[in-house]
């Protein structure tokens, strides 16, 4: 049944007697919510009452009560913290702050992305920050609360709630309930979220029970009673609990297990709990005399335990008005250990409605099962002379849950997460990776702290940021404590790298320009040089000289060749046939050409006996790669119309030398380069350039060599392989 809306009188004769922090509250933030509506469309005042009336019942404390309307009044003030610690003290202002993050918090979730995948993650995420980020478990008790007066109103006014709220209902709302053991709690959640969402289905199931939910606890008092009675009479000391099956409850069985509507033997379910196994027998026998068993739904798990050590005796009984009972008879040991053991109720519970086949989908909850029996306990001693026990057992949930990660917040209330230990620098990165790198100073739930400072789950972190500028290499150092995320260190040294990147282009460029104003060049347009040197861009050219990767003399012989060579590709005739013409420098042949000016490219450095290919630049004839280069197959993707057949020359070409590029990775060490550079001497294979850069213990390296066929590298690469603490060892 939904309850009524309070009376306004019986209200005001409750907040008679209440606690008169309760009444202080609600008094100054009546000034504020009067007229303010939620986005539920419920009135503020009418919520924060109903609220506080269902915590009430749970048995909060009266601070948890005072939240109920002060929570609502934190967005109405400029300086909610401060303003609230002046009128009510430090306890209930962060009560009442700590709670409307939660509300921001589950808002956001409702907001996030419409992929399944995301959406479970990000369910499970708010599931997890319930019990683990919140430094008072009173907050947690206030949000189910509200949860259950919106889904209250909505029932009541007959509205259609949004499905996104119903699920976050069901899928984080309800467990919480049900792991803090609020059980009352969480089946009217259920029920009332399976009403909003499934009303067709809600109607036919109620229908189908005949007889409304108080007539059926009124048959369950009135069993209770009588077999209370019936064990006195035997001498049987047992206490005897139940209720009726909630629809939500009928229905996921009814998926779980693929019933029928009349299968389900548990609508009233009743449970004996006796000192010792054969009183656990003697009540079976009793409760058999009594009514009548249907021997197919018995099972013995004291005799035959469930693998996970479930004990119980389980029977169904009809009695004489034809109700239906499922009796559980335990001792209290057995009790204990499926309440707390590995074979709690809730963890197959949880499972959805799979679980019931034995297909568990909720995890690893063993380690969770005392943790929310001490939570109970908990808010039980909330209001007593544990408060510093309660603090140490909270912190404790939320390492468990939380394990080796934890949960802050921004201002907007969105919720990240990082790795244990992380600090505001990483938090920026996490958030974006400019800010990051902009990222000049952190508050930390209002307060300015340093940069190394570790942040804790539950913290709300403002990044302070510079309109420019880039990360300190400070932050690189891992003594200094800047940085915890790898993936955050990489966006620095990304960052690093391309600032190195930007000065050697800027050197390359300065290097080049001077370059053509000597050779008089200075109209010759960057970018076709570039390509005429086997470049795709200008910035890779400069890049390379920049790095003496590239000579300048290799530049300076390519604007200083034949100019009676043609010079752009429209002066090129292709001839008829497939005759093969010689080219005055006498090492590449042109198909079907004449003398044409060729240039080896820089990028792949070609030699015999390589599959190479050609491509007819702008300005200075035919640029030559290796068939397998990246940059030939890009430009000959854009410009299939450019590429040209060639060919090497024959043997009587004469003893030409090729560059060629070898790479190396290595572990780092002393008398690394000498040990390579031996065996390329032993090999006789002339070295005319080396690069090398260390990252770390990694170690690159570069050798740039002559020959006059790559087929002499192979031989040579394995023995560099075979060098101590070589990694890799290939040709660029």
């Amino acid at each position: 049944m939904i309850p009524n809306p309070p009376d306004p009188l019986e209200a005001a004769a409750h907040h008679a007697c209440a606690d008169a922090r309760v009444v202080q509250a609600r008094a100054y933030s009546v000034a504020l919510i009067d007229t303010v509506v939620l986005e539920t469309g419920e009135p503020a005042l009418e919520h924060a009452d109903g609220v506080r009336s269902i915590l009430a019942d749970m048995g909060a404390d009266a601070e948890a009560q005072a939240t109920a309307y002060l929570n609502l009044v934190v967005p109405h003030l400029a300086h909610p913290q401060d303003q609230l610690r002046k009128h009510f003290g430090d306890a209930l202002a962060d009560l009442a702050v700590e709670t409307r993050k939660l509300v921001e918090v589950s808002r956001m979730a409702r907001g996030g992305p419409d992929e399944a995948e995301l959406r479970r993650r990000h369910t499970e995420l708010l599931r997890r920050l319930l019990l683990g980020f919140s430094r008072d478990l009173r907050v947690a008790l206030l949000r189910l609360a509200s949860r259950l007066q919106s889904l209250r109103f909505y029932t009541r006014t007959k509205q259609m709630a949004p499905a996104a709220f119903l699920a976050e209902s069901m899928e984080v709302y309800a467990p919480l309930a049900n792991r803090l053991g609020i059980w009352q709690v969480k089946w009217e959640l259920e029920d009332l979220s399976f009403r909003l969402s499934q009303p067709t289905i809600y109607k036919e199931i109620a229908r189908k029970l005949d007889e409304r939910r108080v007539e059926r606890e009124q048959g369950i008092a009135a069993a209770i009673d009588r077999l209370q009675a019936e064990l006195r009479h035997q001498h049987i000391a047992a206490q005897v609990v139940g209720r009726p099956k909630h629809i939500y409850s009928i229905w996921r069985k009814m998926q779980g297990k693929q019933l029928a509507f009349e299968q389900v033997m548990d609508l009233r379910a009743l449970r004996i709990i006796v000192a010792d196994v054969s009183a656990c027998y003697a009540a079976l026998s009793t409760v058999h005399a009594m009514w009548t068993a249907l021997p197919e739904e018995f099972d013995d798990y004291i005799a035959k335990p469930k693998p996970n050590g479930y004990q119980s005796l389980h029977t169904v009984v009809r009695t004489e008005a034809g109700q239906v009972f499922e009796i559980q008879i335990r001792t209290e040991a057995m009790h204990a250990y499926a309440e707390q053991g590995s074979a709690a109720h809730w963890a197959y519970k949880e499972a959805g409605a799979k679980g019931y086949q034995g297909q568990s989908q909720a995890g690893d909850y063993q380690s969770r099962i005392a943790l929310a029996r001490q939570l109970l306990a908990l808010q039980q001693e909330l209001a007593g002379t544990h408060e510093s026990a309660s603090a140490a057992l909270a912190e404790t949930s939320a390492k468990q849950d939380a394990e080796d990660r934890i949960f802050v917040l921004t201002p907007q209330a969105r919720i990240v997460e990082l790795a244990q230990g992380a600090t505001p620098v990483d938090f920026a990165y996490a958030l974006h990776t400019d800010l990051g790198h902009r990222c000049r100073g952190a508050r930390v739930d209002g307060a300015l702290v340093p940069l190394t400072t570790p942040l804790r789950s539950g913290q709300t972190v403002e990044i302070v940021a510079a309109k420019e500028g880039g990360p300190s290499r400070d932050w690189l150092n891992a003594e200094l404590g800047y940085l915890r995320s790898p993936r955050a260190r990489a966006k620095v040294r990304a960052w690093f790298n391309q600032i190195a990147q930007q000065e050697t282009v800027a050197k390359g460029r300065s290097q080049v320009e001077r370059l053509l104003q000597r050779e008089g060049k200075t109209s010759l347009s960057l970018q076709a040089l570039a390509e005429g040197l086997g470049f795709r861009t200008a910035d890779e050219l400069f890049e390379r000289v920049g790095k003496d990767e590239f000579s300048q003399r290799q530049i300076e012989a390519y604007l200083r060749a034949d100019p009676s060579a043609p010079a752009s590709e429209e002066s090129i005739q292709l001839a008829s046939g497939a005759a093969l013409q010689k080219k005055s420098a006498g090492q590449v042949l042109v198909v079907g050409m004449g003398s044409l000016l060729t240039q080896l490219a820089a990028c792949c450095k070609p030699a015999p006996p390589d599959a190479i290919g050609g491509f007819v630049t702008r300005e200075k004839g035919v640029t030559v790669h290796r068939a397998s280069c990246a940059n030939f197959r890009n430009i000959a993707q854009q410009h299939p119309e450019r590429v040209i057949a060639v060919t090497w020359a024959g043997q009587d070409a004469g003893a030409a030398l090729y560059p060629i590029d070898l790479e190396v990775s290595a572990s780092d060490r002393q008398g690394l380069l000498r040990d390579i550079s031996d065996v390329l001497t032993k090999e006789r294979i002339n070295v005319i350039g080396v690069n090398t850069r260390s990252v770390g213990d990694l170690a690159q390296m570069r050798f740039t060599v002559q020959l006059a066929s790559s087929a002499k590298l192979k031989h040579a690469l394995t023995l560099i392989a075979n060098v101590p603490g070589v990694l890799k060892a290939s040709r660029k």
